[in-house]
Order: structure tokens, then sequence, then C-alpha cells
């Protein structure tokens, strides 16, 4: 039987090898970070990530050569599903269309502002060694975090995709939208629930500025501020120390995250709700490779009971709203607020292993004792 854990880690460790052997020393400096570990403080670069323009740490397409970036892509490929490295390379090409649609204006004192060659990509630790490794690639609405762990993949996330525009018109009258599935399904199932079920799903009747729980290390009810949003020193944006959400008091409350899920758990839904869930689930799990998503575990009925989904805002296409899907292991945040509803923000997170660190803290109490 194939172990498609160790499978991906190995074509990941070749092509982590092959672009850091093409790297000058000027190049390593950026591109290459200290090995994973168990100690929170001593892994707080590998565990700081970030979802907007700002310094995501490592090596940018601009300090590398054309030969380096399909190095870059190579990795990045290794991680990704066939259709999630699709939905990548979509989402860096967007801040070209971006930037026409603020015509080509915007100006925060670099070069280029919106630009698709501000992404990052770092690794940590020596790729296919004895020791652990992982390696993190993000910029403006991507961030893809991975650990390696005895030859095998132990952590996918925090995994964040973005869209903005989130709707943007092709030739012929279509219309590209990378993340639509996962805002059409979720609408879809929320609309179908009976009026008692819908009135404990939507938490709140406004839509929060941004996901929950932020770019947080960890997830928990603190509340992340605006600023923390941006490398420091890199951008000041209005309202800087006010709650990235935009919600306090009660509303915050309402929408707070919780040990316990609120909203409505799958085992409440009927068999065409589930299946719209399942689905839903897809458009996220599915962002890995075969054989890495955790979807099959949604197969088992008891599994997808406990799965809950909240929304806040309206349930009518086009304007803004948000939702989750919470269960053991998972943790999922979709919004569409700003832009006139066209600003897509979609992470999936894993509560009790972002970044694999209780996999680093029993491999370091197994490999390292005193």
């Amino acid at each position: 039987m194939i172990d498609a854990a160790r499978e991906v880690a190995s074509r990941m460790a070749e092509a982590a090898q092959a672009w850091l052997a093409s790297l000058n020393a000027d190049q390593l400096a950026l591109a290459a970070g200290p090995p994973p570990d168990a100690d929170g403080t001593a892994d707080a670069e590998r565990t700081r990530w970030y979802y907007t323009p700002t310094d995501h740490g490592g090596l940018t397409f601009h300090q590398q050569r054309p030969a380096q970036h399909r190095l870059v892509m190579r990795l990045v490929a290794s991680g990704l599903s066939e259709a999630g490295y699709t939905t990548v390379a979509t989402v860096l090409g967007l801040e070209n269309v971006l930037d026409r649609v603020e015509g080509f204006s915007v100006n925060w004192g670099r070069e280029r502002s919106r630009d698709p060659a501000m992404y990052y990509l770092r690794v940590f630790g020596e790729p296919g060694g004895q020791r652990p490794w992982g390696w993190r690639f993000g910029g403006h609405h991507v961030s893809l975090n991975y650990l390696v762990v005895d030859g095998r993949v132990a952590a996918t996330t925090p995994c964040f995709l973005g869209a903005d525009p989130a709707a943007s018109p092709l030739l012929g009258g279509a219309t590209l939208r990378p993340l639509g599935t996962a805002e059409d399904l979720a609408r879809e199932l929320v609309r179908s629930l009976r009026p008692e079920s819908a009135a404990r799903a939507v938490l709140l009747g406004r839509a929060p500025n941004d996901i929950v729980a932020g770019n947080s290390d960890r997830i928990g009810d603190r509340v992340v501020r605006r600023s923390e949003l941006w490398r420091p020193g890199q951008h000041t944006p209005d309202g800087a120390e006010n709650p990235a959400t935009g919600l306090y008091g009660t509303d915050q409350q309402a929408l707070a995250l919780t040990p316990a899920p609120k909203g409505v758990p799958g085992a409440e839904l009927d068999t065409t709700q589930r299946e719209l869930l399942r689905a839903l689930l897809a458009t996220y799990l599915d962002r890995v490779p075969d054989g890495l998503s955790r979807l099959p575990l949604y197969d088992d009925p008891a599994a997808l009971d406990t799965v809950h989904l909240a929304w806040a805002g309206s349930t009518t296409a086009g304007e803004p709203h948000y939702y989750r899907l919470q269960g053991p292991r998972l943790l999922v945040e979709w919004t569409n607020i700003h832009r006139g509803v066209n600003h897509a923000h979609a992470v999936w997170r894993d509560p009790e292993s972002d970044f694999g660190g209780d996999v680093l803290a029993a491999h370091h109490a197994a490999h390292h004792r005193p």
C-alpha cells in the first residue's frame, strides 16, 4: 500500500533540494530558516504567517532568476492537488487584475504595490534530512505551510487562499471565480435549512470584516488586531489597533471561536444537506494531493455529524457574508465582504495541529530525551 504522506514528502524534499542548490549565498541567507522546533519561541518565525501583501519572510520571485521561479513553482506544486495548484497560480495572476481594478494607482511606498512577484518562499531545516523540516510559501492571498517529520508530511495547515476580485469577467460572457464553489455551496446549504435550524446557524445579522481567527498562530478566543495582519514596519492600516473583524461587545462574542462549535451540526442535516456539506468540505480539504486530504474521513457518518455550520450576514447572493465549518481538528472560515462583495478569504486550519506543533512535540519527546 502506498504511503501518500511519505511519497509526497519525498517529492517535496527533491523539489526543495533542487531550489536550494540553485541559490547563491546571498539568496540562501533569506531562503533558509532554522529547523522546526517544538519550542514555540524558537519556532516563532516558521509559525508567523500572513495573507496580506506584506513581507511573508523568505526569498521573493524578484530576487531570483526565471529558472529559479520554475523551481519555486515545482515545490509549490508538490504540496497541492492539480486543482489546488491551478487555483494558487490563478490567485498569483489576480494581482495584475486587481492592479487594473484599482486604476494602477495604489501606492504603498514600494516600486509596485499589487505585485505578482511579491511571493515568498522559505525552507526551514534540511529537506530530506533526519530532522524535521518544513517550508512556507506566501504572499497576498496565499499562505501555504508544510511540515515533514520522520519522512512523512505531518502538517498542511494553515492553508489560506483568497481572491480579489472574487469574480472577474472573461471573454464570451464567462466569469473567473477561483473560489466560487466554496461560496455557492455554503449559501445553498444555509438557505436549505429549516427555519429553526437556520435561526441557530446564523449567529449574527452582520458579517465581520475578516476571518475571526485572523493570522493567529494558535486558534483561540484572542481578538486579532488589524495591525497584526502586516509585518511590523511594512504598512500601517487605518484603525490599526481595531479588531480585524470590526466587531465589538456582544457582536464579537456572538462570533467568537469557542472549543464547543457554534451553529448547526451535520447530525441535524438531511441526506441532501449532508451531501452539500461534504462537497463544501472538499473545496478546502482537497487543496492537497490525493492521500493527504482528510476528506475521506467524512465518509464516516459519525465524523460528518460533528461538523458545525455557522453563518453571519446575509444569505442573499451579492451581499456581505461569513461562514465557518468547525469540528474536531477542523476550522474553515470564509468571508466575502469588501470591494462590493467581490473580495474573498478562505482558510482551512487544524486547531490541534496547525504547523504540526503536536507532531513536533511528540517527535522531540521520542528522539531528544535528556
